[in-house]
């Protein structure tokens, strides 16, 4: 992000009857932050100002979660479903 452009800051309803024209901004390298209640709740910026990171693999999580239910992982959820007939 280029820090002579200037920041601008939107109200959630604002910015979501003028999101053609924030993504526009954006397109062109400008920040919009989104507030609600006056407090900043996101920002639209600039693809270019995101670090891509990397797909991770879930294959290291493999069998992690063996032993998590008990013997049984068909007897814990139906407990835990019972749970919402009490």
């Amino acid at each position: 992000m280029k820090n002579s452009q200037k920041t601008v800051s939107r109200g959630a309803e604002q910015a979501r009857q003028h999101l053609p024209a924030i993504l526009s901004a954006a397109a062109s390298g400008r920040t919009t932050l989104i507030t609600r209640h006056g407090r900043t709740v996101a920002a639209v910026v600039p693809a270019t100002a995101v670090k891509q990171r990397a797909v991770a693999s879930l294959l290291a999580l493999a069998g992690t979660g063996r032993g998590l239910w008990g013997r049984s992982s068909a007897r814990a959820i139906g407990n835990l479903r019972d749970e919402w007939n009490r």
